[in-house]
């Protein structure tokens, strides 16, 4: 099990019973005594009110009213709150974008160290502009919800990208293409990539790409990827 997904779970566990033991939570969330004691550390530190008793019959009891305190975002959800952000803005209609901006700034100072430069090569990715008028929105669809963790892997190791892309006729083909960076036109999203077989820089709509999935072993170099006028950094804006 995921270790967030299992930290959730012990808590969910206190919540509900009251009262519970490490075994009985090894039991259920099917991890060891030693993992659920380290979680138990963890959910401390986060803020959670966690409390031992002693003896025959004691076990673990969490404070109902206690609450974590310390966010535990991964990049890939700071980086979504970003491009929505970025989206909007780009969009020219957010109202009280200093807020926003600010509470963007509190949440990436509460990140550790490692994801705070996982997060900035991530934003290193991201540009936005603005869509030309006589592009064709009315058959936008849906972005499959995988693509933002196959992005993460794939941008910040420099791995191999897969997918299937259906193109404006509805011809669905196979790709293999070297991520390069994330272009957003509101309100398109586009995977600008490097594609082997082409020898050239190809724009994929997201809505578009199905089945993403980042491929182990096949590294490649960075390329500066040509813009049109009016696109920029994310990170300079």
């Amino acid at each position: 099990m995921n270790i967030r997904f299992r930290q959730d779970a012990i808590v969910r566990n206190l919540r509900r019973n009251g009262m519970t033991t490490i075994a009985m939570l090894a039991r259920d969330v099917g991890a060891s005594r030693r993992t659920i004691i380290r979680d138990i550390a963890t959910l401390r530190d986060e803020g959670y009110v966690i409390s031992t008793e002693q003896g025959r019959g004691g076990g673990l009891t969490l404070d109902p009213q206690s609450i974590q305190t310390t966010p535990r975002l991964s990049v890939a959800e700071v980086f979504a709150l970003i491009i929505g952000v970025s989206s909007i803005r780009a969009a020219g209609n957010l109202p009280f974008s200093s807020l926003a901006d600010a509470g963007l700034a509190k949440i990436e100072k509460a990140l550790p160290s490692d994801k705070i430069r996982d997060l900035r090569r991530f934003l290193d990715c991201l540009y936005v502009g603005p869509l030309a008028p006589q592009v064709d929105i009315s058959n936008l669809g849906e972005m499959d919800t995988a693509l933002l963790p196959a992005f993460e892997s794939a941008f910040l190791n420099q791995l191999f990208l897969r997918f299937q892309y259906r193109d404006v006729k509805g011809v669905q083909t196979d790709r293999h293409v070297e991520p390069q960076a994330m272009l957003i036109l509101p309100p398109l999203w586009y995977l600008v990539a490097w594609d082997p077989s082409r020898q050239g820089f190809r724009h994929f709509r997201m809505d578009r790409i199905s089945k993403p999935a980042y491929v182990n072993g096949t590294t490649f170099r960075r390329r500066s990827v040509p813009f049109d006028a009016g696109v920029h950094p994310v990170r300079k804006s």
